[in-house]
């Protein structure tokens, strides 16, 4: 396929993934040295990819059918990632056994989308 917006969705969606990644990463960091410095800019930079990403859920799609099934399953992946994002900071601000599960159930999502993004082309 060589439709513009499935490239756009995919780039934002990577993007994405890329820092909530980073996000989970460093939540588990315990080395003594510190974080590698593009790690801790891709993490840096996930309020702006999580916002930009979420911005293009609302679109409504129209096209071919493969081209409406990338975009739908592709938008449907960065409402599911906003939604774990969102149980990770709710994780994250409770206790040590919340904060462990909240970085592991962010991990499985993260992991099912990438998983997904092969089908999505």
């Amino acid at each position: 396929m060589n439709d513009q917006r499935i490239t756009n969705y995919r780039k934002a969606l990577e993007a994405l993934v890329d820092s909530l990644d980073a996000t989970a990463r460093l939540s588990r960091w315990e080395e003594a040295e510190p974080a590698p410095e593009p790690l801790r800019e891709s993490a840096g930079k996930l309020e702006e990819r999580l916002s930009a990403a979420s911005r293009l859920t609302g679109e409504k799609f129209a096209g071919a059918a493969q081209v409406v099934a990338s975009l739908t399953g592709m938008s449907g992946a960065i409402k599911r990632l906003d939604a774990a994002y969102t149980q990770y900071r709710h994780g994250i601000e409770a206790g040590p056994v919340e904060r462990d599960e909240a970085v592991v159930a962010l991990d499985a999502e993260i992991g099912t989308v990438k998983a997904e993004l092969e089908g999505w082309t």
